[in-house]
């Protein structure tokens, strides 16, 4: 049964009108926003048809809720799932545009694409285009990099790739089509040379989808919007049906997204949101921007609330992030201060009585470390004192929380050789990435069969399961190592006049070595037999010859599965393609979950005893008896000094430019019919990059209840500094542990 505090009960008042509630973390929001959605159905008499219509971020939410709302109702003697719709804004948006179609514009049958089938297209349309336009780079690259051929082909092609998909991303979300993107594009001449190029590609990707009768889900939100707009009659029947409309994780929300629930409400009607803009952190990822929900919050008329009170974390965590809160308004950079990256509420310990009371204090267990580790040796102190506190609480949680996937690899790694038990929420977990690290390898070979370099990396993985063998690793790293410097492989694979075997190791010299790359030569002959078989049949037959564990071989059927799929989807795509597809996964930069969506409903709880692997993205939403909170360096965290690195900055273009940021910045100069400066962008990118991981930080902090230790690393180059928030932090935890004080609740 739930029990609102009394914060929760202000925001159960409501009955009508607009609503905005800040949250913070671990404040029950969509319990709260569930018993609303409840109470608002026992005590509104609907007609027949019409409906409270709850929308969420994302799938496992919808489910969450339903589940919430159905037993809060049930204790109501109300019919469960009737009166009530939860959906995410994108099939809320499908709902509209499958009922409207031809408002949309689209036929009965369209299609809409999923995130990897539209990636796929968008990256055919930016190598065409790269192929077409082969100078192209030189107005960008550095000087020292222009006539490097490993950057203009593979990074710049990768780094067109990004910015087409941002300039497409806004373009839509600024309700301007490929033709009207072009037309102002050429109105403006050579003006513009980033909004030209994305305009191209805008153009070519949008006439693939059209060959395809399908849209994609940037698509779904605008067609939505139009339909709205183009039938009235349709738009006051949803607000019939629709009599309150409440939204989660309206900090997520973009403009067009806000736009499209202020329709569905109408004036005087009945909208709720609640969010924690403190919590925003997909704006690299999305065109979301917390300021829509603060707008919202503090627009006249609207009724503003806040839940403010959250049982989750012990009180010296509590004041630690309410602490990164105060400072964020005073931060050192005015630009990023003016921002306002992090606002109150700040939080507050549950109160009195509350079935929810906060951990113990204990200030002990909040540790932010000095020390400058470098990056292995910051993996062992994490991995040793996991290890530790595991074994004195086998039965509580624990996380080690990474900004980047490519960390949690390396934690990973650590965890193992220590044999601490662990789970991963990366990308893809270390055994998958293992076997398919293995089958990209073997693909790569086959794609590229005269590398020497891939002929010795097929030879590693051919002896796969040798190497926990004491002494073997050192062997098979050594012939491996005389496979790499073979001059023509098919004098050791296909000899004719020369044959490299007879030459390194005559018939008399150390016969098991001749006798075993024989084996290796016959079957990598095979392999290179079997290239015209099907992907997903190649595949099996290769899993055949390399895998013995039945995990590695489940694993690789799920692998061949997923190929045969992209196949099926990109009839153009060959050996390279499905190769690069598959070191995407074993570089934990494309997601594969195999054939189940585990990674959208993960409980930490359901783990204990073992340690949690995961992004700070992932985090969300989850916590954790004890977090390690580790790499908050300003490579990770950066506060847009003059020595700070971003991301977004890639090292082989000039200036420090961010091609991304530039390009959207040349489109909305189209859509305004204004003035561009280069460079004004990319320092605005910084800026705005900083606000957000400043948020990222927030949400590390708040992700433990118990424990929390915070550390940083010296980075690859031995060059990062701590993080100047962090450096903060610690001042001030060092100052209040030296007085012993315990400020006032919020400070």
């Amino acid at each position: 049964m739930f029990k609102p505090r009394p914060k929760q009960a202000e925001v159960l008042a409501y009955r009508r009108g607009l609503l905005g509630v800040a949250a913070v973390p671990g404040s029950g929001k969509t319990a709260t926003l569930s018993a609303l959605a409840a109470r608002l159905l026992t005590e509104t008499e609907l007609a027949d048809g019409q409906e409270i219509l709850v929308v969420t971020l994302v799938n496992s939410a919808v489910a969450n809720f339903s589940r919430q709302i159905k037993a809060i109702v049930q204790q109501g003697n109300l019919l469960p799932g009737y009166g009530y719709r939860v959906r995410t804004l994108h099939s809320l948006a499908n709902d509209i545009v499958r009922q409207m179609p031809s408002a949309a514009g689209l036929s009965e049958q369209f299609s809409i694409l999923d995130e990897r089938a539209s990636n796929e297209i968008l990256a055919d349309a930016v190598d065409a285009w790269a192929r077409r336009n082969p100078d192209a780079a030189d107005a960008y690259l550095g000087a020292e990099h222009l006539n490097n051929p490993q950057v203009r082909t593979t990074h710049w092609v990768k780094l067109l790739i990004d910015s087409a998909r941002d300039f497409i991303r806004q373009a839509k979300d600024s309700l301007l089509t490929a033709a009207a993107v072009a037309a102002r594009a050429e109105r403006r001449g050579g003006q513009l040379p980033l909004a030209a190029i994305g305009s191209e590609i805008y153009q070519e990707y949008e006439r693939a989808l059209a060959y395809r009768g399908a849209v994609d889900f940037q698509d779904l939100i605008r067609l939505a919007l139009q339909v709205l707009q183009e039938r009235p009659d349709y738009l006051a029947s949803l607000r019939q049906k629709w009599v309150y409309i409440l939204e989660d994780e309206a900090q997520d929300s973009s403009r067009l997204q806000e736009t499209i629930l202020r329709l569905l409400a109408g004036a005087g009607g009945n909208w709720a949101r609640v969010g924690d803009p403190n919590q925003a952190i997909y704006e690299s990822f999305t065109t979301a921007d917390p300021k829509y929900l603060r707008a919202f919050i503090a627009a006249p008329g609207a009724q503003a609330r806040e839940l403010p009170n959250s049982g989750r974390s012990m009180r010296s965590i509590q004041r630690l992030a309410n602490r990164l809160i105060q400072w964020s308004l005073a931060h050192p950079n005015a630009a990023i201060a003016q921002r306002r990256p992090l606002t109150t509420p700040y939080i507050l310990p549950t109160p009195a009585g509350d079935p929810q009371p906060n951990p113990p204090d204990n200030p002990d267990a909040l540790v932010l470390y000095a020390e400058a580790f470098s990056p292995s040796r910051e993996a062992m102190l994490v991995t040793e004192s996991c290890k530790r506190w595991l074994a004195e609480n086998p039965r509580r949680t624990a996380a080690i929380l990474v900004a980047r996937n490519g960390r949690g690899s390396e934690i990973v790694q650590f965890l193992r050789r220590k044999e601490v038990p662990y789970v991963e929420n990366l990308n893809s977990t270390s055994t998958t990435r293992a076997v398919v690290g293995a089958l990209a390898r073997l693909l790569g070979f086959l794609a590229d069969p005269k590398s020497a370099a891939k002929l010795a990396a097929v030879y590693r993985v051919w002896r796969r399961d040798e190497r926990e063998i004491p002494g073997r690793e050192r062997e098979i790293n050594a012939i491996a190592e005389r496979l790499k410097r073979i001059k023509r492989v098919e004098d050791l694979l296909a000899p004719r006049l020369v044959d490299w075997l007879e030459e390194a190791l005559p018939a008399d010299e150390d016969k098991p070595l001749r006798a075993h790359l024989l084996d290796f030569r016959e079957q990598a002959a095979a392999w290179l037999r079997a290239v015209e078989m099907p992907i997903d049949q190649l595949l099996l037959a290769l899993t055949g010859d390399i895998f013995r564990n039945v995990t590695d071989i489940a694993t690789a059927h799920m692998v061949a599965l997923h190929l045969a799929r992209l196949a099926q989807a990109n009839p153009q795509h060959r050996l390279p393609q499905f190769a690069a597809e598959l070191y995407g996964i074993a570089q934990n930069k494309i997601k594969f979950a195999g054939l189940t969506d585990e990674e959208s409903q993960f409980d930490p709880d359901a783990h204990a005893g073992k340690v949690t692997v995961t992004t700070l993205h992932k985090a969300k939403g989850l916590e954790w008896d004890r977090v390690y909170l580790i790499s908050v360096n300003n490579y990770d965290f950066p506060s847009a000094e003059p020595d700070d690195t971003f991301i977004g900055e890639r090292w082989f273009l000039r200036d420090r430019l961010n091609l991304s940021a530039e390009a959207r910045a040349q489109l909305a100069a189209l859509r305004s019919d204004g003035a561009y400066a280069e460079g004004a962008a990319s320092a605005a990118a910084r800026i705005e990059y900083a606000a957000e991981r400043l948020r990222l930080l927030y949400v590390g902090i708040t992700r433990a209840r118990r424990a929390l230790t915070i550390t940083w690393n010296t980075g690859r180059n031995g060059d990062a500094r701590e993080a100047t928030p962090l450096l903060a932090l610690r001042a001030w935890w060092e100052s209040e542990r030296a007085k012993g004080a315990d400020h006032a609740p919020g400070r």
